[in-house]
């Protein structure tokens, strides 16, 4: 599990700390939830610095769970890491199962910073066959498709639409995108937490 979650996080860089000099950029943050007050979350990140989120009154709450290939169905709408193969197909490092809701997000294929050379697929699952190393996807996308090979130890999570009652102490979380505040504090419109033991990614 530890190892699946490391895979799935590789390349994040902890910011739960930032210079002035980049206070209103993007940034992400990952960490534990230590206390919840309203939309102010009290958090920790993985070196133990404190740090105080503050969620938009509208803010997206996303939580993240462990899934397996075999619930991947045709048209369902996913996000794909993958490395390319000398025969075109996408070797898959990780897969995320988007909720309803999610349908279209990042939707198309372009270079990924998570594996050397590697890739990100978004798309609709148009076709799922058994291969030799495992389920091998064809995930399209609005200027084309591809073809992803899953195999038995790739990591796959899915993603629920949540409620601030899934913000609780002692649940792992990322933010993909807090803006630092003048006062220190991070804002951010949306929030991943994680479950079944998995960290979001």
């Amino acid at each position: 599990m530890k190892k699946a979650s490391a895979i799935l996080t590789a390349g994040v860089v902890a910011a739960l700390v930032a210079s002035s000099a980049y206070a209103q950029q993007a940034q992400r943050l990952r960490g534990t939830i230590q206390r919840v007050d309203g939309n102010i979350l009290f958090v920790k990140g993985p070196d133990g610095a404190p740090a105080t989120i503050k969620l938009a009154d509208n803010a997206a709450i996303v939580t993240i769970h462990k899934a397996s290939a075999a619930d991947i169905k045709e048209g369902d709408y996913i996000g794909s890491g993958a490395v390319p193969q000398a025969d075109g197909t996408q070797k898959a490092i990780e897969v995320h199962i988007f909720a309803a809701s999610q349908r279209g997000q990042g939707d198309g294929h372009r270079p990924w910073d998570g594996a050397a050379n590697g890739t990100m697929t978004n798309g609709a699952v148009g076709n799922l066959v058994k291969g030799v190393e495992g389920p091998v996807l064809l995930v399209k996308y609005k200027d084309g498709e591809k073809k992803v090979i899953v195999g038995p130890n790739t990591p796959v999570v899915r993603y629920e639409v949540g409620s601030k009652a899934d913000l609780k102490a002692g649940e792992p979380f990322t933010v993909q995108a807090a803006t630092k505040q003048a006062d220190g504090t991070f804002g951010t419109a949306r929030i991943n937490v994680g479950r079944d033991d998995r960290e979001p990614n």
